[in-house]
């Protein structure tokens, strides 16, 4: 990247509404740029993905996507939000059913989005990135700290709750990026039912066990 293109991206322009003359703003504007970056970071990653990129995938001036999102960092967290916007979720999966099975209800829900690859793809990207680049993994973290792990660890009543929620993520964590990620076989090409039979009653464990 270059020393221009860098500091376009370190640093937001003017906060106020860009002008009409670069583009026309609107709900459909900040969608169209927000399905641009998560293209741009899919296919780049964080570190080569820059929001003169976004911007001329978005087909709108690099001044609006600071006006939408901020810095680039901003950018790809708002990206990652709507990446994980099916995986977010999850939590709900604790009130569905009776709590012994909630460990099989949690590992079916996340083996099942890892598992279509319309949720994959945009999934991959994101973990590649976070697995790259510091500052993505940092804004990974917030996400799953904040929007994932606190709603799950709620939803327990116990006193470990917040450790109990942060075990049963890293064995699904874990395996996804086994499974998915590496594709270490043979749990790569392993039945998901097999997965499910072997990975549920340690999750269950973890969030409802002595």
């Amino acid at each position: 990247m270059t020393r221009g293109a860098a500091a376009e991206d370190a640093a937001p322009r003017r906060r106020g509404r860009p002008s009409r003359t670069q583009t026309e703003t609107g709900p459909a504007t900040r969608d169209q740029i927000l399905r641009a970056a998560r293209e741009e970071f899919s296919e780049r990653g964080y570190e080569k993905a820059s929001v003169r990129g976004i911007a001329k995938a978005a087909g709108v001036d690099p001044a609006l996507v600071h006006h939408y999102f901020g810095t680039k960092e901003q950018v790809f967290e708002a990206a990652v939000t709507a990446t994980f916007a099916p995986v977010l979720e999850a939590p709900a999966a604790l009130e569905e059913g009776p709590p012994d099975g909630v460990g099989e209800r949690l590992t079916r829900f996340v083996l099942g989005i890892w598992e279509n690859p319309a949720t994959r793809v945009p999934l991959l990207a994101v973990v590649r990135s976070a697995m790259n680049n510091e500052t993505a993994a940092a804004v990974f973290r917030r996400l799953i700290a904040a929007q994932i792990l606190g709603r799950i660890a709620r939803r327990l009543d116990l006193p470990d709750a917040e450790l109990r929620a942060e075990l049963a993520a890293a064995q699904l964590v874990g395996i996804a990026m086994l499974r998915y990620v590496l594709r270490v076989e043979p749990l790569a090409s392993a039945d998901v039912e097999q997965i499910v039979a072997r990975v549920a009653p340690v999750v269950q464990g973890h969030l409802t066990g002595p």
